[in-house]
């Protein structure tokens, strides 16, 4: 039986259609992400599968239970970091855990052996006896996933769990959600707009925009879709960018995306493309502003699914000043 399975599941506000017709599993012990940007879907659905939401329409069962129907089951076996800081601040890091503790039934010698071992966890035992408002950003996250490890869920959910992070916060908590799956053998299911945040933590990636999933499988398997090679040729203006891949002979291709005056060409073999692609462009009178190649990334996946980039940078900083404004 699989930790979540999800089927034809629909969230509307009003005219607004934010989960649109979504189906997926995910596997026990697995990390298992939703990449995709703001907007995208993400965050409404992970507030149906803790049971925060109701459903519009579609079935969703975590550890088992239907969501809808046994709510109280569901929120026994899950644990939950939420992309808003929730923790007190004004109470120390033991205060808050102790409280936590007491709200899922922990009481005695348990509850204080369950919150000093999350704590060593989350490495914060000698800041334990500090109020939360004299915490960093991230003492703060890895105190909110110590308090969802409390009382040993199945299933952990995290939204956006490295938000507003700086580059090295956010690698120590990848270590922490790697040693939940690999030590502790808890399934994640995690939410993120980082592109590097899902391939190195992600047993298996589902892209979504728009409520949609237009992709999903292991990093790998997403990359190796799309071509051994992407090729990014900039011309300058869309008109130009159609006439040479109208010229392009499309058995070279593995697929091709047009994005405001640059292609994305995926190939089986970028060293033999290119020349082919600058003697096209040459014949055709066309001048080449800039060529490029990469292997695929997620990026690339995401730009071939959808036609459009992702751009962390585009949306850290709104992230950064909502995440302070919401702590202050």
């Amino acid at each position: 039986m699989s930790a979540i399975s999800v089927r034809n599941l629909v969230k509307k506000f009003g005219s607004l259609t934010a989960v649109d017709g979504i189906s997926f599993d995910v596997e026990k012990g697995e990390i298992f992400g939703f990449l995709g940007p703001n907007g995208a879907g993400k965050t409404t659905t992970i507030n149906i599968l803790v049971t925060l939401m109701r459903p519009t329409s579609g079935e969703a069962y975590v550890a088992g239970y239907n969501v809808v129907e046994e709510p109280v089951k569901v929120r026994e076996r899950i644990g939950i970091v939420f992309q808003d800081p929730s923790v007190d601040r004004n109470l120390t890091g033991w205060e808050n855990l102790y409280i936590h503790g007491l709200v899922y039934g922990l009481r005695g010698e348990e509850l204080r052996r369950r919150v000093e071992e999350s704590l060593e966890f989350a490495e914060l035992t000698k800041f334990k006896d500090v109020e939360v408002k004299n915490y960093s950003g991230g003492m703060i996250r890895r105190l909110e996933i110590a308090r969802g490890l409390m009382h040993k869920p199945e299933i952990l959910f995290l939204d956006e769990p490295t938000i507003g992070l700086d580059p090295q916060t956010r690698a120590k908590i990848w270590e922490y959600v790697e040693k939940l799956r690999d030590e502790e053998g808890v399934t994640v299911f995690l939410t993120t707009h980082y592109i590097e945040e899902a391939e190195r933590l992600c047993d298996r990636v589902a892209i979504i925009d728009h409520g949609r999933i237009v992709a999903m499988g292991s990093p790998d398997e997403l990359k190796q879709g799309i071509g051994k090679d992407v090729i990014y040729v900039r011309v300058g203006d869309n008109s130009s960018a159609a006439r040479l891949l109208e010229g392009l002979n499309k058995g070279m291709l593995v697929s091709y995306k047009e994005l405001n005056g640059v292609l994305a060409l995926s190939v089986s073999n970028a060293s033999k493309a290119i020349p082919t692609v600058f003697e096209v462009a040459s014949r055709m009178g066309i001048r080449i502003e800039e060529i490029k190649y990469t292997q695929p990334s997620l990026s690339d996946v995401f730009l071939h699914y959808t036609g459009r980039e992702m751009r962390d940078e585009e949306a850290d900083w709104r992230e950064v000043i909502r995440m302070r404004h919401r702590m202050r």
